[in-house]
């Protein structure tokens, strides 16, 4: 009665508008006091939650993000990487997602990497024969490999919250799963662009040099190299890498680029604080519903149900596949994290997966479903700016969700294509 009462409680309240943070924890404490457990345990959770050496790299790394948005960094790569891959049907849509998988390396948030791309992208791509339906779809999709291409706040999330999983393993873990993710998007979006002929309209009226454009791009495609490795060299810790990456920024804006100013380091500083407030809040917060159900014996029932339902290990990892597609269109990876790592560890570990590619299989899922409709957040700002209707871009998303899919089907069938790189660098 008291489990129903938790989430029961919890999904009506998101159901009513509140933010996922105080949902989480006001269904927790409630769970609590229906309990007869001490209320007074809320604050010792709301500190443990947060307490944590590397979250302090979740304000740093959302800093990052902010820094390389303002310096420019994201038209240099469009124009290095129309250079590289050139005009024609499919061409720019293409473009869009390269860059958006390097940003994604850079900022580690989707709705900002989507931002970004769509603000850069969407006019040229007009201009090129595409409708604003299906560019809305691509930079969607595209950005939702930054949960998966280092750095990623999700992961570093998991991390912590799983034991015997560090920072450096899944963040290797997640490049190939990530890049293979993007491929695959690249081949949906270049495959509708032949078939409905779009792009290739817009005649150019300069030529872009491969090497003019990518001594431009240089500072960008560094950033990702710069912090990955760091780590792997030894030179810092992950958490020491944000704050490296941000001098990094800040270096490229007022000294190479030249287009950073104090004004823009003071709004940055606001902006990144705002977003990484509500990220800890969140956290904090899930960490009592998290407590709430561990302590009231939720946790194994649940798991111990869903492993009896006799479907095996491939079979319950599709059930598990379908679920968190469809909770992913609804709450963000930090969320789902917070709320079901309790329930899917003891579901892992009954089956002997490994953690690490556990961990990027579900990034892989709950990446689909931040462009999948109804409450796809990287969807809602790619339509946003490119002022279309969430479900005008059904028809074009739909085959971006299945190519993702696909992409995360070859992780699940092939594992190492998630523990590879980790191994070779001696990480895991």
């Amino acid at each position: 009665m008291i489990a129903a009462t938790l989430f029961l409680g919890f999904g009506v309240l998101l159901a009513a508008g509140v933010p996922v943070g105080i949902c989480l924890g006001l269904a927790g404490a409630f769970a609590i006091w229906l309990a007869d457990q001490s209320i007074m345990a809320m604050p010792t959770n709301v500190y443990a939650g947060i307490a944590k050496y590397p979250l302090i790299a979740i304000p740093m790394f959302v800093l990052v993000g902010c820094v390389f948005e303002r310096t420019g960094v994201a038209l240099r790569l469009v124009r290095f990487a129309s250079a590289i891959v050139g005009a024609g049907r499919g061409a720019l849509a293409s473009v869009a997602v390269l860059v958006a998988m390097v940003l994604g390396g850079i900022t580690g948030s989707g709705p900002a990497n989507s931002a970004a791309v769509g603000q850069v992208m969407t006019k040229a791509m007009v201009e090129d024969g595409y409708p604003r339906p299906f560019i809305a779809s691509t930079v969607g999709a595209a950005a939702a490999t930054d949960i998966l291409i280092p750095p990623s706040i999700a992961f570093i999330v998991y991390a912590v919250l799983v034991p015997g999983v560090s920072v450096p393993a899944i963040f290797a873990a997640g490049m190939i799963p990530g890049v293979l993710a993007g491929l695959f998007i690249i081949g949906a979006v270049v495959a509708i662009s032949i078939v409905k002929d779009f792009g290739g309209k817009a005649r150019r009226t300069e030529v872009l040099h491969v090497w003019q454009t990518f001594k431009e791009a240089i500072w960008g495609l560094m950033a990702p190299v710069v912090i990955l490795g760091g780590m792997r060299i030894g030179i810092f810790t992950p958490t020491e890498a944000a704050v490296v990456a941000v001098f990094f920024g800040l270096f490229v804006g007022f000294v190479v680029y030249r287009s950073l100013t104090l004004r823009d380091v003071y709004e940055m500083l606001i902006e990144a604080g705002e977003i990484s407030a509500v990220i800890l809040i969140v956290v904090a917060l899930a960490t009592v519903f998290a407590w709430s159900t561990s302590t009231l014996g939720i946790v194994r029932p649940i798991a111990e149900w869903v492993v009896g339902l006799g479907f095996g290990s491939a079979g319950t990892l599709a059930l598990l596949t379908v679920f968190l597609i469809i909770v992913g269109m609804f709450l963000d990876g930090i969320s789902i994290f917070l709320i079901l790592l309790p329930i899917l560890l003891p579901i892992a570990a009954t089956f002997g997966w490994d953690l690490t590619w556990f961990g990027v299989v579900l990034t892989m899922m709950i990446a689909i479903g931040q462009f999948t409709p109804p409450m796809a957040v990287n969807l809602m700002v790619s339509c946003r700016i490119a002022g279309v209707p969430m479900e005008t871009t059904i028809p074009w998303v739909t085959w971006m969700v299945l190519a993702m899919t696909a992409a995360a089907a070859c992780v699940m069938a092939v594992p190492d294509l998630a523990l590879w790189l980790p191994r070779v660098m001696g990480l895991g």
